[in-house]
């Protein structure tokens, strides 16, 4: 019996610990989109950024973040100074100026220049038709980013036209993460 019990604790930790979100390519998610609408959340990162791998660390290692990205987004793995092809509203974003060996900071890819991105890690989230919605920069918690994850995913920032929208929403938030 205790043998028993300790095989299905065992198991359960191993499923919880094995539980990732579900990264893909933006070329993989503007597919899935077409194939069943659904938003993106994007993580735009660098080898060099070390908030970016507190991020995946400490944010994308939670389990309610995991939960609810996988339910609610496509998620998309974005390296700013990678190499990847992206397609996005009929034109193909490439680095050509991207250094092979390079240590350290690469040039920028223009998917991510025509982002604005400026600075890593930078979250992306994007309507169900692929149309940007808004770029979140800097370093979140999963606490932090909660609030912009189920905001956007019920589309409650469309009603969130003033500051003190805003600052009334987040008073009312609560909190399950």
């Amino acid at each position: 019996m205790k043998k028993t019990l300790l095989l299905l604790i065992l198991l359960a930790t191993a499923s919880v610990s094995a539980q990732k979100i579900n990264w893909m390519t933006m070329n993989e998610a503007l597919a899935a989109q077409e194939k069943e609408p659904k938003k993106i959340f994007m993580d735009v990162y660098t080898s060099w950024c070390g908030p970016c791998k507190m991020l995946d660390r400490n944010t994308f290692s939670n389990k309610d973040v995991i939960a609810f990205v996988n339910e609610h987004y496509y998620a998309v793995k974005f390296n700013a100074e990678g190499t990847e092809e992206v397609t996005y509203q009929d034109f193909t974003y490439t680095n050509p100026n991207y250094k092979e060996g390079r240590k350290g900071r690469n040039a920028q890819h223009l998917f991510a220049h025509a982002l604005k991105i400026r600075a890593y890690p930078n979250l992306v989230f994007f309507e169900e038709d692929g149309e940007l919605i808004q770029a979140l920069p800097g370093y979140k918690t999963p606490k932090q980013l909660e609030i912009y994850l189920k905001m956007i995913a019920n589309d409650d920032y469309k009603k969130l036209t003033t500051a003190k929208a805003w600052q009334e929403y987040q008073k009312n938030f609560e909190s399950t993460f």
